[in-house]
């Protein structure tokens, strides 16, 4: 069996548009492995796909169903035996944020439960390789795509730092739709030893200007952030930009939040439409805040942040208008009853899965109509930082 540390630097070593033959090559070698593959889930997080060099391949399996599936929704291995052949599906995840599925076929007698903590470690190396690899290769880009990426969503993909991550203090996941064809939505977090930083933007307009104006409004508020600025500043920034680029004929509706991990305080700027849901103990309630300017809408807009608490155990719900304000066929609103039944229904799911269980809700209570609007979902949940429990639950506040 091959340690860790030397299926890391193996694969350090590999070419980046190498590296799934690498892997291959060193389950053959040190596991006895006849056969590996790797599967990306695809951009709308429904199939998972082959990592080939050659032409598209058209081959994909559900992220629900088979043992491939499995192993991705319950980012657990799932070990399948058919005879005396066995094969191994292993999550290939970095910090909570789920990649792909590596898939690995054994011959008769060559696998052993024993070999399961070795293959586990090559799955958490090439999920590191890929984010390293994608820098230099389309390869796992290519591969993640079912169909063709409008010119609005891949500058979108882009933009984004993930789809999922955790740490002992929260776990987040989000997702966007139509992941094929989305324009101007967006989110993006960052944490430090202290704080979690998230940004949630519904964009005005579609096509490319809405995908440049989600850009310049993203950069802008990561400039102000890396330079050290507060989140006054941040938004302050972004507005600056903005109304500087288009004069206030266009404008960008995000909601900034600044999460303090020891403490669960946070602080928060509501700039426009992206609203918050809160489920603590069983209920469901909007998080009501003042709602002010745009980003860009008027020349040096005044921007001021507002404060409320989350407790161990609450679970937060960042949406877009085109998530709360879809209407049925008979006129209502996704966010006055059916989106607090979608929150109850997927209570049990970790954030990674809730966005997309919470987007295919909402296609059900559109009745099948087309949608009009991009959909963005963003999930929390906060467990409170070890250690600090009991002083976090006591604490008074929203």
């Amino acid at each position: 069996m091959v340690r860790p540390e030397d299926v890391e630097g193996i694969l350090r070593r590999a070419a980046p548009h190498a590296l799934v033959e690498e892997v291959r090559q060193l389950l053959v070698r040190r596991y006895r492995a006849s056969a590996a593959e790797l599967l990306m889930a695809d951009y709308a997080l429904a199939r998972l796909r082959p990592v080939s060099d050659g032409p598209d391949d058209a081959r994909s399996v559900s992220v629900r169903t088979g043992a491939p599936g499995r192993a991705f929704g319950s980012q657990e291995a799932h070990v399948v035996t058919r005879g005396a052949e066995v094969s191994v599906h292993l999550p290939v995840s970095v910090r909570g944020d789920r990649l792909a599925v590596l898939s690995v076929d054994f011959p008769a007698g060559a696998y052993a439960p024993g070999l399961l903590d070795g293959l586990r470690d090559v799955a958490d190396a090439l999920g590191h390789e890929i984010l390293v690899a994608d820098r230099d290769t389309d390869l796992f880009l290519r591969a993640r795509r079912a169909t063709r990426l409008t010119l609005a969503a891949e500058m979108q993909w882009e933009l984004l730092p993930g789809r999922s991550c955790s740490r002992p203090e929260y776990a987040l996941g989000g997702q966007l739709e139509p992941a094929y064809a989305i324009f101007g939505d967006c989110f993006d977090w960052s944490a430090s030893a202290e704080h979690l930083t998230l940004t949630v933007n519904n964009g005005m307009g579609d096509g490319i200007d809405a995908a440049l104006l989600t850009s310049l409004a993203v950069s802008a508020v990561r400039n102000a952030r890396r330079s050290g600025l507060d989140l006054v500043d941040q938004a302050s920034l972004a507005d600056q930009a903005i109304h500087g680029q288009h004069r206030g004929r266009l404008h960008l509706a995000m909601l900034l939040l600044r999460f303090e991990l020891a403490t669960g305080a946070v602080e928060v700027i509501d700039a426009g439409s992206p609203r918050i849901w809160r489920l603590r103990q069983g209920v469901v309630e909007r998080v009501e805040l003042e709602a002010q300017l745009p980003l860009g809408m008027f020349e040096d807009t005044v921007y001021t942040c507002e404060r409320f608490r989350v407790r161990p155990g609450d679970r937060l719900f960042l949406l877009s208008d085109g998530v709360y304000d879809v209407a049925s066929p008979g006129g209502e609103p996704y966010g006055l009853k059916a989106l607090g039944r979608a929150i109850m229904n997927t209570r049990l799911l970790p954030p990674s899965q809730v966005p997309q269980a919470i987007l295919e809700e909402l296609a059900g209570h559109r009745g099948g109509i087309q949608a009009s609007d991009d959909a963005l979902v963003l999930c929390l949940d906060w467990h409170g930082r070890p250690g600090a429990r009991a002083r976090g639950s006591s604490a008074q506040g929203n």
